[in-house]
C-alpha cells in the first residue's frame, strides 16, 4: 500500500507546484477568471481552481481526441480528452439534447438530411475561425479506411455513403456530409434517421488546417496543438502527466471556471482511492473503488455524502457467443448456459448491491424501450434443472462430451473479473462443463471480437450507450454489429424502427419486440446492469451537480457542458491537498 501511494506522490511531485505571479492583476481586481468574470461567491481564489485526476500507467494511449481513437484515449477514465473543441450537440442532466457548437439543427421535410447551424464567432486558439469544414474534415478522417479508426461502426447504415467509404468503395469526400458555408453543416442519411443528432454529440472537431499540414498528432505537441474548446494543451509527457489550461480564446457554450486540468499517472486501479484520501486527486470513478473502499466510504460521513451514484451510460455486463459454429450454434446450448447463471447470488455475494442489479435483458431500466415490467425475466432466469435438461436435449447429458470452453475477458480489473469468474463457476457447477477464464489485453480482445470470423467463441464484456436511443444499444446485436449472432427477424425489426418517424410509441414497441427476440434466441447472457457513480472531494461544486428531474444529483454521463460549471469552493482551505502543500 505504501509503495503504491509513494508512486502516486512521486508523479504528483513533478507537476503540483502552484505559482501566483500570473494572478497578481486578477487578485487586485477581485476573484476573477481569465475571461474577466467574477467567480461564484463561495469560490476559492482563482489560482486554486485546479482539477487533478489519476491516469492509468498501464494503458496503451495514443490521442486526446475521440475522433482519433475511442479505445486508446489518453487519460481515458478521467475526462482529460476532448477538451479542444465542442461537439455539435451536448446532453443536459436529463439526457436531453442541448446546443453545443451548433446553436440549432433541423431535419429536411423528407427526413433524409439534417442541417446544423454553428454558433457565430467561435475560433481556434491560433485566431482562425471554427467552420463547418473542420467538422467535415474530422468525419472524413474517421471514415477513411487508411486511418483504421476504431469506432467506424457508429454510423454504419446511418450516414449516407459511410459504409461504402469505410469499405474503400468510395472516397471519404463522397460520404454524406458537406459544409454549405462556414456556419452550415449538412448530414445526409440512409433513409430517415430520427436519432442522427444524438450520434454527433460525442465528437469535437479536429482543425482541418492542422490535420492536413501536420497530421492527427498535432494535438499532442503544445507547440502545434490548437483548440476551439474550453482548454488548451500546455504540457504532455506520455505516461507521466498531461496539463490543460483554460483557453483564453474560447467562445463556446461552456466557458470554464477551472483554470487548469491535470492528469497524473500512477496505479489507477489500486491507487486512486488512496490518492483521494491523501487529497491528491479530486474525483474517483466507481470503477476504481473496491468493495473494501466502499466500506470505508460508508463509514465516513463526509465521503458518503460526496459519493454520487447515477445510471451512467446504462451499462450492462453480459456473456456472448460465436453462434455461427458449434457448440453455440444450438439455441438450446445457449439457453442452457443462460439458465445456469445464478445472477442474484453473484450480484449479492460477489458484485455488491451498490455496483449493480441482476440483468435478464440487455436494456437497463430507464433506458428507452427497456423491460421495466420484468416481462422477459423468466426467459433466462436461473433454473438449473431446466438448464441441465436443455443441455441434455442438445446431446450433452450431464455435460458429457461438451468441449472445454475458455471465457475471454476484455482486460477487466480484478474486481470485475471476479464477476465473470463467478459466472463461469455458476454455469460449470450446474452443467458439468469445463470453463476457464482468460483476462486478455484490451486491444487483443477487441481485435478478436471484431474479426470475421471471430476468434472469441465465448466471451464477456460490458456495453453502455453512445447516444440515448435503442438504435444504438440494440445496434451492436444486428448482424453487421460486433457480435457473431444472426437473427433476421431481429435485424428487420431494428432496421424498421430505426427509420420510423411520426409514431414514437410504435417505434419503441418495435425495439421491445426486437429485444425479446435477442433474449429468447440468447444472442447474449445478461449478467447485471451497473450502478455507477463518482466520489468527489467536498470542495467540488457547480451547477453540473444540480438534481435532475428524478432528484439525482451527480455527474451524469455525457454532460460535457459540466466543464463550464465546476469550480473549487473556499472550503478547500479546511483540507490538506496538493494545492496547499
Amino acid at each position: 500500500m505504501y509503495r503504491k501511494m509513494a508512486y502516486v506522490l512521486l508523479a504528483l511531485s513533478a507537476v503540483l507546484v502552484l505559482t501566483a505571479t500570473a494572478f497578481s492583476i486578477a487578485a487586485a481586481q477581485g476573484n476573477v477568471d481569465i475571461y474577466g468574470r467574477d467567480l461564484p461567491e463561495d469560490a476559492a481564489p482563482y489560482e486554486m481552481q485546479v482539477w487533478t485526476q489519476l491516469c492509468d500507467s498501464t494503458r496503451t494511449e495514443t490521442s486526446l481526441m475521440s475522433a482519433i481513437t475511442v479505445y486508446q484515449r489518453i487519460c481515458g477514465d478521467t475526462h482529460m480528452f476532448d477538451k479542444f473543441g465542442d461537439s455539435l450537440v451536448d446532453l443536459d442532466e436529463n439526457l436531453n439534447l442541448i446546443p453545443g457548437a451548433a446553436e440549432r439543427w433541423e431535419a429536411s421535410e423528407d427526413g433524409l438530411s439534417w442541417t446544423f447551424y454553428l454558433r457565430p464567432g467561435q475560433v481556434w486558439s491560433d485566431g482562425t475561425p471554427l467552420t463547418a469544414n473542420d467538422y467535415v474534415a474530422t468525419y472524413r478522417h474517421m471514415v477513411d479506411p487508411a486511418n483504421a479508426y476504431d469506432f467506424v461502426w457508429m454510423w454504419q447504415g446511418t450516414i449516407e455513403g459511410w459504409s461504402e467509404a469505410v469499405a474503400g468503395e468510395i472516397a471519404p469526400e463522397e460520404m454524406g456530409m458537406e459544409a454549405v458555408d462556414d456556419l452550415t453543416l449538412v448530414v445526409r442519411t440512409n433513409g430517415a434517421r430520427p436519432y442522427l443528432p444524438g450520434t454527433l454529440y460525442f465528437w469535437p472537431p479536429l482543425q482541418a488546417a492542422a490535420l492536413e499540414a501536420i497530421g492527427p498528432d498535432y494535438i499532442l505537441d503544445p507547440a502545434t496543438s490548437v483548440s476551439s474548446g474550453p482548454f488548451i494543451l500546455t504540457e504532455f509527457v506520455a505516461g507521466n502527466r498531461v496539463i490543460l489550461q483554460a483557453n483564453p480564446d474560447y467562445k463556446g457554450y461552456r466557458t470554464p471556471y477551472l483554470r487548469e486540468l491535470r492528469g497524473i499517472y500512477g496505479d489507477q486501479l489500486n491507487g486512486s482511492f488512496l490518492a483521494f484520501q491523501a487529497g491528491d486527486v479530486d474525483r474517483v470513478n466507481y470503477v476504481h473503488i473496491s468493495l473494501s473502499d466502499f466500506e470505508v466510504i460508508a463509514a465516513d460521513p463526509m465521503m458518503s455524502q460526496n459519493y454520487l451514484p447515477n445510471f451512467g451510460d446504462f451499462r450492462t455486463d453480459y456473456l456472448f457467443f460465436d453462434t455461427y459454429n458449434p457448440p453455440f450454434d444450438d439455441q438450446r446450448v445457449r439457453l442452457a448456459f443462460a439458465k445456469a447463471l445464478d445472477r442474484d447470488a453473484i450480484v449479492e455475494n460477489v458484485v455488491g448491491g451498490q455496483f449493480g442489479i441482476p440483468a435478464y435483458s440487455f436494456l437497463a431500466p430507464g433506458f428507452p424501450a427497456s423491460d421495466t415490467a420484468g416481462a422477459l425475466k423468466d426467459i433466462q432466469g436461473f433454473d438449473c434443472p431446466a438448464a441441465q435438461a436443455l443441455l441434455s436435449d442438445a446431446g450433452y447429458p450431464n455435460g458429457e462430451g461438451f468441449p472445454a470452453q475458455e471465457l475471454k475477458l476484455r482486460n477487466e480489473s480484478e474486481a470485475r473479473a471476479s464477476w465473470f469468474i463467478a459466472s463461469a463457476a455458476s454455469i460449470s457447477d450446474c452443467l458439468g462443463v469445463e470453463i476457464t477464464v482468460n483476462n486478455m489485453e484490451f486491444s487483443a480482445f477487441m481485435e478478436g471480437l471484431l474479426a470475421r470470423p471471430t476468434t472469441v467463441q465465448f466471451g464477456a464484456v460490458s456495453y453502455g450507450m453512445d447516444y440515448l436511443d435503442p438504435s444504438n444499444m440494440l445496434g451492436v446485436w444486428v448482424s453487421t454489429g460486433r457480435h457473431s449472432w444472426l437473427n433476421t427477424e431481429f435485424d428487420t425489426l431494428v432496421d424498421q424502427a430505426n427509420t420510423l418517424v411520426g409514431d414514437p410509441e410504435e417505434r419503441l414497441n418495435m425495439y421491445r419486440q426486437a429485444e425479446e427476440i435477442l433474449v429468447s434466441d440468447v444472442g447474449g447472457i445478461f449478467l447485471l446492469h451497473r450502478i455507477q457513480g463518482d466520489l468527489f472531494q467536498p470542495y467540488i461544486a457547480g451547477d453540473c451537480l444540480r438534481p435532475d428531474n428524478q432528484g439525482v444529483s451527480a455527474l451524469h454521463w455525457g454532460n460535457d457542458w459540466c466543464w463550464g460549471s465546476f469550480y473549487i469552493t473556499n472550503e478547500v482551505d479546511n483540507f490538506e491537498t496538493y494545492r496547499t502543500r
